[in-house]
């Protein structure tokens, strides 16, 4: 019989909870083989317990440890040293991360420190400039050097960590996220879930979804995806709606310039079922976000990103997402293009996601289990 292992789950946003409560519930359906404790730190506090009350998972261990306007150095500081008690409490036989956030880096340094294992999920992700994102690309990277278990959503974010020189332990899976966005898309669909508010749709008029809230970004470049917002919005086809990240670097901008126009509706940010819901339907997504990119072409949706560079290649090569950074003429006129040409609509908005079908949690717990029996020389 194969033994049964201690595995803790160390998270803290919302797009890691996202990605990672499918897979601890696929753990979760085989209670014979693993003893799976969640621990987190409440990076983003209220957009994390919204995805948890989604999916019904309870922390074990809340760490809490945020407050506002902290540093990078504060963070990373109050977080290193809140994981001791959970390592130290329910000596994990692997430690499971998600991403390149502040917490990511975290967990896993906490893992080697107390030599557990770690398993890095959407594992591979390069832009090659440590400069963008900042400071993921540097967290994913150092994430890489520290893991055991490397499980990358994508074939060239696999050749991204061979390339590094990491090549054992690699298994593309896809991406837990599409596992998650499918389920709830598929729920609200049968009408198990409650959609977003129906005031976000207004006769005649197209959704435009928008959601921006980069660190890189910050001054400048906020200012010009405002301005290109406001120009979109000076449409009278178009309605769009911008759910605001707290970060006062976002708020305050956001509020100044774009609060009055009567086309656009800024709201807080929203739980995870309505806003699949928002983007199930919406006509346009303009973003900056990581996830978003992967989850808008498996609902078919065209997907502008507010970015310079992009550590998800594979969209763009397919064609349903294309990057136009945060000028504010190439945003303007991209949307335009979507809005006003059927065929390039027609285009970008035909389903072909490459991060995945829905199966990658299934995939993880196959290779988790493989890798035990190949470590311990034991077989179920």
């Amino acid at each position: 019989m194969q033994l049964r292992r201690s595995v803790l789950f160390i998270f803290g946003t919302r797009p890691e909870a996202i990605k990672l409560c499918p897979l601890l519930r696929k753990l979760r359906s085989f209670p014979e083989l693993y003893e799976t404790k969640v621990c987190v730190t409440a990076q983003h506090r209220g957009m994390l317990d919204q995805v948890l009350a989604a999916f019904e998972v309870t922390p074990d261990y809340d760490l809490n440890v945020m407050t506002p306007g902290q540093s990078l150095f504060q963070s990373t500081a109050r977080i290193i040293q809140a994981l001791e008690r959970p390592f130290a409490e329910s000596k994990p036989n692997l430690a499971v991360v998600q991403g390149d956030t502040t917490t990511t880096l975290c967990g896993a340094l906490a893992a080697f420190y107390k030599e557990v294992p770690v398993a890095h999920v959407e594992a591979g992700l390069r832009t090659g400039d440590l400069r963008q994102p900042f400071p993921e690309e540097l967290n994913r990277v150092l994430t890489a050097r520290m893991a055991r278990l490397h499980f990358a959503a994508t074939e060239s974010a696999a050749a991204n960590l061979r390339r590094e020189g990491i090549t054992e332990h690699i298994w593309v899976t896809g991406n837990t996220g599409i596992d998650a966005v499918l389920e709830i898309r598929e729920r609200l669909e049968r009408g198990d879930l409650m959609r977003s508010d129906s005031h976000f749709s207004r006769p005649g008029k197209r959704l435009i979804l928008v959601t921006a809230h980069r660190r890189e970004s910050f001054g400048e470049g906020f200012i010009r995806i405002c301005q290109a917002l406001a120009t979109i919005a000076d449409r009278q086809d178009v309605h769009l709606v911008y759910p605001v990240h707290p970060n006062p670097n976002v708020q305050g901008i956001v509020d100044e310039r774009l609060r009055s126009h009567p086309n656009i509706t800024l709201v807080e940010p929203m739980d995870y079922v309505p806003f699949v819901d928002l983007m199930r339907r919406a006509y346009v997504i303009l973003t900056d976000s990581g996830g978003i990119q992967e989850e808008g072409p498996s609902l078919g949706k065209p997907v502008l990103v507010m970015r310079e560079k992009t550590e998800r290649p594979e969209a763009v090569e397919a064609g349903t997402v294309k990057l136009v950074g945060t000028d504010t003429d190439r945003i303007v006129g991209e949307t335009m293009t979507l809005l006003d040409c059927p065929d390039e609509y027609e285009r970008m908005s035909r389903i072909h996601n490459p991060y995945g079908d829905g199966h990658a949690c299934e995939r993880i717990e196959a290779a988790i289990r493989g890798y035990w029996e190949e470590t311990s020389g034991t077989r179920s």
